[in-house]
């Protein structure tokens, strides 16, 4: 429903802020990892997800995109609720479980509360797979403008193809072509070659 939060920041907790936008002050939890990157200062963006609940509308808040993206992930997992998911990028920052998980490494994911080690099995044997095909830079900021092989990228690993291999393809149907395809020409192309 909400893709972020752009406003006053009128609270900063260690666990949640409050960021007033357009008059309305909204009351958004986050994790550790978020709570060191917001700048003290007026202004406040904050990457969000409303978790809905019959007795609850709770927002969580994430400082970039890719920590949103890694939540997403964790509590798609079956026992890793929203707060739990909080807690693991509260206690390891995101780069360090997404290594943790891509290299099969229990111990990291058990170390954190509340996670024991049918838990850490269980994120690491459901999300392995998903992360490598999504890469290392998953986690990083997406830039605001891309170029047309980012999109046509970004779209074939949205459908299903290892990164790598898809950015290999990319590369020889910009070569081909010198470098003057759009998007979609790029995607199509790319199709028929992978």
């Amino acid at each position: 429903m909400y893709d972020y939060i752009d406003g006053k920041l009128a609270f900063k907790g260690a666990a949640h802020v409050v960021i007033d936008a357009g008059g309305v002050g909204y009351h958004i939890n986050i994790s550790l990892n978020t709570y060191s990157q917001i700048p003290e200062g007026e202004r406040c963006k904050l990457f969000v997800w409303l978790h809905v609940k019959e007795d609850a509308h709770t927002l969580y808040g994430f400082a970039t995109e890719g920590e949103r993206r890694l939540f997403m992930h964790l509590i798609s997992i079956s026992g890793i609720g929203p707060n739990t998911g909080r807690m693991m990028l509260s206690s390891i920052t995101p780069a360090e479980i997404q290594a943790a998980i891509v290299q099969g490494n229990v111990a990291a994911i058990q170390r954190i509360k509340g996670i024991g080690p049918k838990s850490a099995q269980r994120v690491i044997l459901e999300l392995q797979d998903k992360l490598r095909k999504e890469g290392p830079d998953t986690l990083t900021v997406m830039p605001g403008l891309k170029t047309a092989k980012d999109e046509a990228l970004s779209a074939l690993v949205m459908l299903g193809f290892v990164r790598n291999v898809a950015e290999k393809v990319l590369d020889q149907e910009i070569s081909k072509n010198s470098g003057v395809l759009t998007v979609e020409q790029l995607i199509k192309s790319a199709l028929k070659s992978l």
